[in-house]
């Protein structure tokens, strides 16, 4: 009878502590809050065939070497886009901006922008842009883009610039 009245008093024990652990409830969790809305930065609705389309997602300036006027090799690659570009917006004519550094006279520095616009439109048109598209202009020096006295705003100003004369998408 004591193996019973022992059995019976763990049994009892045991049974207490299945019935305390039921008894107990979890506290209640606080109401959760929802995540903050968090909306992702909206990216600038670019109009495809604008002027804004050929200057962020094409490349509308090219560079040139002090008092050259050749196309540069690494800037190919953005007249080729924008040939590309030309090509899928047949209805847009250009015209190509040329411009020096503040170094030269006036006058050389207009032939020099002439120079380079008429590079940047000659290689348009190797690339099946049709030159009656393509106008050119030269500012010379008169449109730096930065005016600082030093060699690397110096290159900065040695450009080419194709920019929509009409037909662009707005």
């Amino acid at each position: 009878m004591k193996n019973f009245s022992v059995g019976l008093k763990v049994a009892a024990v045991a049974f207490g502590l299945v019935v305390a652990g039921c008894a107990t409830k979890p506290p209640p969790e606080a109401p959760k809050a929802p995540p903050p809305v968090v909306e992702a930065p909206k990216a600038p609705s670019i109009i495809p065939g604008s002027a804004e389309d050929l200057r962020v997602n094409v490349g509308d300036t090219v560079h040139f070497d002090y008092d050259k006027y050749a196309v540069l090799d690494a800037d190919k690659a953005t007249l080729q886009r924008q040939a590309a570009w030309l090509a899928k917006y047949p209805n847009i004519k250009v015209t190509v901006e040329g411009h020096a550094d503040e170094r030269g006279t006036r006058e050389y520095n207009i032939a020099l922008g002439a120079r380079r616009a008429n590079a940047v439109k000659e290689y348009l048109v190797s690339l099946d842009v049709s030159a009656a598209r393509v106008d050119t202009v030269s500012y010379g020096k008169e449109r730096p883009i930065c005016t600082e006295s030093t060699e690397s705003c110096w290159a900065q100003n040695r450009r080419g610039v194709t920019v929509i004369a009409s037909g662009a998408n707005s």
